[in-house]
């Protein structure tokens, strides 16, 4: 009874709609781990779904995926995301059977305890939890602090009681961990989900080259459809692929933080806001006169945008393809997402919708006469 009257109430507050068969990959999508150095599962799922939209497809020797849209032309414009996730490595087991880890990006180790998670081994995943002391133990007397949860105090618990029953399940030194959580749905067109961070961003990119079919257009450059594996360790795979592509124009979609939620300084962070549009960046890596043709085409076409300052770097792929090669004007179209690099990550439908159609309205305008000279 409880089910149905949430079903009724998010049905009642939808006012967002994606495609069925598009939510669906979307939902699959998420669900699937694909941490960093191990993305090949989600890469399939990715391939699998955006084929049918692309003319030719390939991927890189680390697993980065390309659908090709007009592969002959010798002019390139890239789209691109990333899609690896955060994840743990089994990195040392107790002779009482309890597992130490290693980070493999930049998971958060406060966010760990009492989760459940997949410890993926030779002989299939394996369900285990984060465990940490009760409450009744950690209490002691007033001078002592309670211990706080680090890398070094966190382990695994996975139902065995030596290292013996440990690697009996097939876990091993190395075997990546990832946690349990998926896809849901919020109130008011909100979603959360494991590694929206940025697997969103593969599916928008999915959905532009969709659009571009189902609407018959066709563009005078060769579209090149990325989605880059391990970001999460440093940009690598965008590294790799934008020397192997040499792109003419480069357009990454990625997160950014929702700075409307406790303990952000928006004098810091800037003032973004889920459900008010993507984020475009100002960043010595922004090329400022292919920024200024999305704000065009964003004003043109009525897309809310919202915008941000980043010093330095952007932190994002943009970084790889701005600076590969000779130069390649790059542009960041962000998505605004609450609570990064937790399992409830969480964004807005609606972003979703106006992030997808400011990038196909951008393809529409590009072309290989498109002057980005800056002098």
């Amino acid at each position: 009874m409880a089910k149905d009257a949430a079903k009724k109430t998010s049905t009642k507050v939808s006012k967002v709609l994606i495609q069925e068969n598009a939510y669906q990959f979307l939902k699959d999508y998420i669900n699937n781990p694909s941490p960093v150095g191990f993305e090949s599962s989600g890469q399939k799922i990715w391939l699998n779904y955006l084929k049918k939209y692309v003319d030719t497809t390939f991927t890189d020797p680390y697993g980065t995926a390309v659908g090709v849209i007009n592969p002959e032309h010798p002019f390139k414009v890239v789209i691109e995301a990333h899609a690896d996730e955060i994840s743990w490595f089994v990195n040392y087991i107790t002779e009482q059977g309890l597992i130490h880890l290693k980070r493999n990006g930049g998971v958060d180790h406060q966010i760990a305890p009492s989760m459940r998670v997949w410890i993926h081994g030779k002989k299939g995943p394996v369900k285990a939890v984060f465990g940490w002391p009760a409450i009744h133990t950690r209490m002691g007397n007033a001078e002592q602090k309670e211990p706080q949860p680090k890398v070094e105090t966190l382990t695994l618990d996975c139902g065995a009681r030596s290292k013996k029953d440990v690697e009996a399940l097939g876990i091993h030194i190395g075997s990546v961990v990832t946690y349990t959580d998926g896809f849901d749905e919020l109130a008011h067109d909100f979603i959360i989900g494991r590694a929206f961070d940025n697997r969103i961003g593969g599916f928008m990119i999915a959905e532009v080259a969709r659009k571009l079919k189902e609407n018959k257009k066709t563009l005078p450059f060769g579209l090149y459809i990325v989605n880059a594996v391990q970001e999460e360790i440093g940009l690598r795979g965008a590294e790799m692929i934008a020397r192997r592509i040499k792109p003419n124009i480069a357009i990454i979609t990625d997160v950014t933080h929702d700075t409307n939620t406790p303990t952000i300084n928006k004098a810091i962070e800037g003032d973004i806001q889920s459900g008010k549009g993507p984020t475009l960046s100002y960043a010595p890596a922004i090329h400022n006169k292919l920024l200024a043709i999305v704000e065009e085409v964003a004003t043109n076409k009525k897309i809310p945008v919202q915008f941000h300052a980043l010093t330095r770097s952007t932190g994002t792929d943009t970084d790889s393809f701005a600076y590969a090669n000779d130069g390649c004007p790059s542009v960041l179209i962000s998505i605004p997402l609450r609570y990064m690099h937790t399992t409830v990550e969480m964004i807005h439908k609606k972003d979703i919708i106006d992030t997808i159609d400011l990038m196909y309205e951008t393809l529409l305008k590009l072309s290989p006469k498109t002057n980005l000279s800056y002098l």
